[in-house]
């Protein structure tokens, strides 16, 4: 990133704080609400998508493991000074069982779909030349964009259809970590809602760690010198994103989307515009 210019440097930090705020807000989006403004600063996608994965490695992780230190806090049993209090305890100590943050049943199934598509889109990813990778980017957030324009979120509503979408929002997800939607369509039909961020973020976990391996593989920069400076900016992202978090939950928040759909969809048609445009060129 050294050949960018101060004002490119500071839309890049900002949008990293962007996508920080979104990831640990609603438990996804930190790719596919970040890449488009991204790759219309610099168009490189092999440059910002390490990035975001590192990141998402860091601040998923760490979101998980501090919610279930709370929650063991929450159900830590009472100290035994009487029957009244041993059963309260007892009661605390199931309700973590059944209750954690993560639902892993159903987290297992999912891997077991994924796992091979996944792996197909990262070869797609690394074979690919930038602008046709950056032309399939703005291509698939420009129909995300529209499920918000529209509030008409993807749904599934059989068994089949869910495998169908967490199929295809593993390949997307392979070749550019916006596979999130199709994902959460699913999920949020059989996860409980106090378990769905940290049962996605465990998941991006997973994907994104063969994801990493797979860039360390076929010897892709992962731009550790840029996290020096994009990674507290993220942090600030995050911070806000976790406060944000339960208002996020208990909200219904159309409008806010509307507009975010609006803008996805005119980013992407600059970006496909332009994608164009070079080619020609």
């Amino acid at each position: 990133m050294s050949e960018l210019s101060l004002f490119q440097l500071i839309l890049i930090g900002l949008i990293f704080i962007w996508s920080g705020f979104v990831r640990s807000g609603l438990g996804f989006g930190g790719a596919v609400l970040s890449l488009p403004f991204l790759l219309m600063v610099d168009n490189r996608p092999l440059v910002y998508l390490p990035i975001i994965a590192v990141h998402l490695l860091v601040f998923a992780s760490l979101t998980v493991w501090q919610n279930n230190r709370q929650l063991r806090k929450k159900t830590k049993p009472a100290p035994l000074t009487g029957s009244g209090t041993h059963d309260s305890g007892q009661a605390g100590s199931e309700d973590s069982s059944h209750n954690g943050t993560i639902a892993w049943g159903y987290l297992k199934y999912a891997l077991m779909v994924m796992i091979i598509p996944k792996l197909v889109g990262v070869f797609g990813l690394i074979v690919l030349p930038n602008t046709l990778m950056s032309a399939i980017i703005f291509t698939i957030v420009g129909l995300y964009s529209l499920t918000y324009i529209f509030n008409k979120p993807f749904k599934s509503n059989s068994r089949w259809l869910d495998i169908v979408f967490l199929v295809l929002g593993a390949y997307i997800s392979g070749t550019s970590l916006i596979g999130a939607p199709l994902v959460i369509a699913v999920f949020a039909n059989h996860i409980a809602k106090h378990q769905l961020r940290d049962t996605l973020f465990a998941l991006w976990l997973i994907l994104v760690g063969i994801k990493l391996a797979a860039f360390i593989y076929a010897g892709i920069d992962l731009q550790l010198i840029q996290h020096l400076w994009l990674l507290p900016c993220a942090a600030i992202g995050h911070v806000l994103g976790l406060r944000a978090h339960q208002r996020m939950l208990a909200a219904e928040t159309p409008v806010f989307f509307r507009v975010l759909g609006t803008t996805l969809f005119i980013i992407s048609c600059v970006g496909l515009y332009q994608g164009i445009s070079q080619g020609l060129g």
